[in-house]
């Protein structure tokens, strides 16, 4: 049995994440981190940190072109899910899960556009994921794939 929630001394502290499963039939496109200090040599999906004053498909958008090069519209990204997970440090973090099935003609093609970050980009079957694939991608892919629209991670 959990133990009850105790409250804490110091204000919640939440951050969103916004996620992009790009998907090109069936198979997903993942980064690999490097340089970063957290989850380096992890696999992960194309994601980051809401900015303040930023809407959610705006900043999935944004690291869309960020990380990878593409130039995704308002209509090509849908809302898949919300993943609530604790990380490998114990904090709560909120992650909102967008799809968006890839259109080489629309979108471009992906690319490493942030070296410095990260060792490279690579589409990898749904069914066959690298065993270096960091949980919180894991989760939002588990909730994509079930459907779930909350998924809770790590707790």
């Amino acid at each position: 049995m959990n133990a009850p929630h105790q409250p804490s001394a110091a204000a919640p502290r939440h951050p969103v994440d916004v996620f992009l499963l790009l998907h090109d039939g069936p198979k997903v496109l993942l980064a690999l981190r490097a340089g970063t200090g957290y989850a380096d040599g992890e696999r992960n999906l194309v994601s980051g940190k809401l900015e303040t004053g930023e809407t959610a498909l705006a900043g999935v958008r944004r690291e869309a072109a960020e990380e990878v090069g593409l130039r995704l519209g308002e209509d090509d990204v849908h809302f898949t899910a919300t993943v609530h997970h604790r990380n490998r440090n114990g904090q709560g973090r909120i992650g909102l899960v967008f799809t968006a099935a890839f259109e080489p003609g629309r979108h471009g093609e992906p690319v490493n556009a942030e070296p410095h970050k990260c060792a490279g980009i690579e589409w990898f079957p749904f069914d066959e994921l690298p065993a270096e694939t960091d949980r919180y991608t894991l989760a939002c892919v588990a909730a994509w794939r079930s459907g779930e629209r909350l998924h809770l991670s790590g707790w």
